[in-house]
């Protein structure tokens, strides 16, 4: 007879956000609370629905600092250029994409010496990319809530416009992956590094 399983692509994150030393341990425990608690009550879908929810819980508990560091710049700069906006931008456009790659890079570098695998890094990308997106929104409603006189507005617009300020985030989702694999790949290599040495 063969033991139920959760989903394959479930237990494939789950792996990349833990620790190597925790990955036995936590992924054991959760498995065991699928088959034998869950699953007969819930049943196959229900169970595998749990499963998600508590993998994902993991992958954004393992990427919520740098999301609200990646957000955080991102809300900083939009209301830096909304209240008091530049002659020129391009100083501004530099150093936030200076911060925003050195978080996506250490981001992918410490999920990937953390867990081993390169992919960790990939991961983390895109987890706190669509996290910092979701945060970055919610802060440049706020930010627009609070300001929207006339002169505010014109900024807007000779930012950007509210358009750059809402979907830019997105954006930064596929050069997240790039920069948190980059970054996962030097994890890895000092991850294996310090486990040969020790």
């Amino acid at each position: 007879m063969t033991h139920p399983m959760p989903p394959r692509w479930a237990e494939t994150l789950l792996h990349l956000v833990l620790s190597s030393r925790d990955r036995d341990t936590v992924s054991g425990d959760l498995l065991e609370e699928f088959r034998e608690s869950i699953r007969p009550t819930r049943g196959p879908w229900g169970a595998d629905r749990w499963y998600i929810r508590q993998v994902m819980g993991f992958v954004v508990r393992s990427n919520v600092l740098p999301a609200l560091l990646f957000g955080g710049a991102f809300v900083g700069r939009t209301a830096l250029d909304w209240l008091q906006p530049p002659a020129d931008f391009h100083t501004r456009s530099l150093i936030s994409t200076l911060v925003a790659s050195s978080i996506l890079l250490v981001s992918g570098f410490f999920a990937s010496w953390k867990s081993g695998a390169i992919l960790a890094g990939g991961l983390a990308g895109i987890a706190t990319t669509t996290l910092a997106a979701l945060l970055s929104t919610i802060g440049a409603l706020g930010l627009l809530a609070i300001w929207h006189d006339p002169t505010t507005l014109q900024a807007i617009e000779g930012s950007g416009g509210l358009r750059e300020v809402f979907f830019l985030p997105l954006m930064l989702i596929v050069p997240g992956v790039l920069l948190g694999t980059i970054g996962g790949v030097a994890g890895t290599v000092f991850h294996w590094g310090v486990r040969r040495s020790s």
